[in-house]
């Protein structure tokens, strides 16, 4: 029998939790102490009766998010050695050192919507610490963040960063899972790019999903149905970059929730359907000091200045060495199929839908280099912190105007390739050092050994029961 009234757990109205997580964005985007917004957290989680625990959240190294509960009191007197078995997470410790440690990064602390996520909880990124409570070298989240610190304090450099980020929505829950026993996906929608009726099933995933957004802080732009069947993606607002990181963890976690509440499952596959669009996450990039965007120059080629120029030509040069962090997947190479506007060139284009850099039409506020060629399901911080160290400090070779864009080279076309190239690399190795690059593409092998060598004709079974966002454990123990 149940007694309503006797649960009293924090239940916030959207309106509401929107003023409190921009309020939380603008702390981390100003760069306010980490020590006073520890403090304002803290009196905050004593002060909120109704809250009864904090999730706290972390990435593998494939960019699988992670989530602990923990009890609110329990927390607040243990923050300081909060340990996990890290020897269960794929990437991360061997057995015989298995213990690490969670620090709450807690600047990057969210309000949730009590009608998805239940009421009586808030969520914060943790950065995952080594015994010795030093970073741990396989939490690509905290190597992001260390070097987008260390550019602004060197000379006030800060890196924007935003996401189009394009998934699918099937019939039924846990559709990805039960492929192994269905050998299909089934569609929710038969319409296309914009084709939507208000209240058809795909526009309600998606007006749930953009309202929970807003909730959140995202500053939503533009919400639609993209060019596949059942194919959907919700635009937001760029920011700083291990902001937008943490964001699209947030993104997919939402569009997922909101799915299963609905009896349906979204998709971060980048092609689970031949014969049609698969989805890509294109990540639109720019450079500010001192609130001047340093890839804006009037007269410039497209609008870029030479630095933005210079950016693309280290990205270019290094695309083969770093395809294996865009595309991370064995699905991900059906993806870069050229008959779907796959960017699977290694070219720049201001129009060239088939270039894997694009230059958007911008102003000086909006100028930026768009890179095509990213599956979604890529890991966010591994990814960001990439492009833009290559971008930075990768070899180049000049290109002319005319080389950058008439020049045809073409991206791996299975991750086979993917991995000897990311595995050969030099600038991989400088990039990552030599035990992170070994421990990627380690487990990138893992999956791929567990899948056909040819992708052929058809999406096979194993390919989706083996992707890295697919939780299947039983499965892989089978081995």
């Amino acid at each position: 029998m149940e007694h309503p009234g006797l649960r009293d757990f924090l239940e916030i109205p959207y309106s509401k939790l929107e003023e409190m997580n921009l309020a939380a964005k603008e702390q981390r985007v100003k760069r306010i102490p980490a020590e006073q917004i520890e403090q304002e957290r803290r009196r905050y989680l004593s002060d909120e009766k109704r809250l009864k625990a904090v999730t706290v959240c972390f990435t593998d190294v494939e960019g699988r998010l992670h989530m602990l509960d923990y009890d609110k009191k329990f927390l607040l007197g243990s923050a300081d050695n909060l340990t996990f078995d890290g020897s269960s997470i794929r990437g991360f410790t061997a057995q015989a050192e298995s213990d690490l440690k969670l620090a709450i990064d807690w600047s990057a602390f969210y309000w949730l919507p009590a009608d998805i996520f239940g009421p009586g909880k808030v969520v914060a990124f943790g950065l995952v610490q080594d015994k010795d409570g030093t970073p741990y070298r396989n939490d690509f989240r905290s190597v992001l963040k260390s070097y987008t610190d260390g550019l602004f304090k060197k000379d006030g450099t800060v890196c924007n960063v935003s996401s189009e980020i394009e998934g699918f929505l099937f019939q039924d829950r846990d559709a990805e899972r039960r492929y192994h026993d269905t050998g299909k996906f089934e569609f929710i929608s038969t319409g296309g790019y914009y084709h939507s009726l208000p209240q058809d099933p795909l526009r309600q995933f998606i007006d749930t999903s953009a309202e929970v957004q807003r909730a959140m802080g995202f500053l939503n732009e533009k919400d639609h149905p993209e060019v596949a069947p059942s194919q959907f993606e919700m635009n937001f607002s760029y920011s700083e970059a291990l902001v937008a990181s943490d964001q699209i963890q947030l993104y997919k976690l939402i569009c997922r929730q909101v799915a299963h509440k609905m009896g349906m499952t979204a998709s971060f596959l980048p092609k689970p359907v031949t014969g049609i669009n698969g989805s890509g996450m294109h990540t639109n990039m720019s450079v500010a000091r001192q609130g001047k965007n340093l890839f804006y120059e009037k007269g410039g080629p497209d609008g870029l200045s030479r630095l933005g120029w210079d950016f693309i030509d280290r990205i270019l040069h290094s695309a083969s060495d770093i395809c294996l962090v865009l595309n991370s997947s064995v699905n991900g190479y059906r993806r870069l199929d050229p008959h779907f506007e796959a960017p699977n060139q290694i070219k720049a284009s201001a129009v060239n839908r088939g270039a894997m850099v694009r230059i958007p039409l911008a102003n000086e506020r909006s100028a930026r280099i768009e890179v095509r060629s990213v599956g979604p399901d890529a890991n966010p911080y591994l990814l960001i912190y990439t492009l833009f160290r290559t971008g930075f400090e990768g070899p180049k070779v000049e290109l002319s105007d005319e080389e950058r864009r008439t020049r045809t080279r073409f991206l791996p076309d299975n991750i086979y390739a993917a991995i000897r190239d990311f595995k050969s690399s030099k600038w991989i190795t400088e990039l990552l050092g030599e035990e992170l690059q070994t421990k990627f593409a380690e487990v990138k092998q893992a999956q791929a050994d567990r899948c056909p060598k040819e992708l052929g004709a058809l999406v096979k079974r194993l390919e989706i029961q083996f992707h890295h966002e697919v939780t299947n454990q039983h499965l892989w123990s089978q081995f």
